[in-house]
């Protein structure tokens, strides 16, 4: 996490919001050496597609989750 006076993020405001929005770090302003104002990115929440990728809508699934998908063993 870095710190910075307010007096010197004013004259590079934009430099360091493009630094957190790529290093994802947040950013913590002072005024008079005391913490004053935190600058983070936002978390976005994940949507299922992104977990599952290129099988999301692809794999089917049964109606009945107990019940096997083929009979191989036959009748044991």
């Amino acid at each position: 996490m870095e710190y910075i006076s307010k007096s010197k993020l004013k004259p590079r405001l934009l430099e360091y919001l493009r630094r957190v929005e790529e290093t994802r770090e947040p950013l913590i302003i002072t005024s008079r050496n005391k913490p004053v104002l935190k600058i983070e990115p936002i978390q976005t929440a994940l949507q299922v597609s992104d977990v599952f990728g290129q099988w999301w809508g692809k794999t089917p699934i049964p109606d009945d989750v107990m019940e096997p998908e083929t009979d191989e063993w036959g009748d044991v």
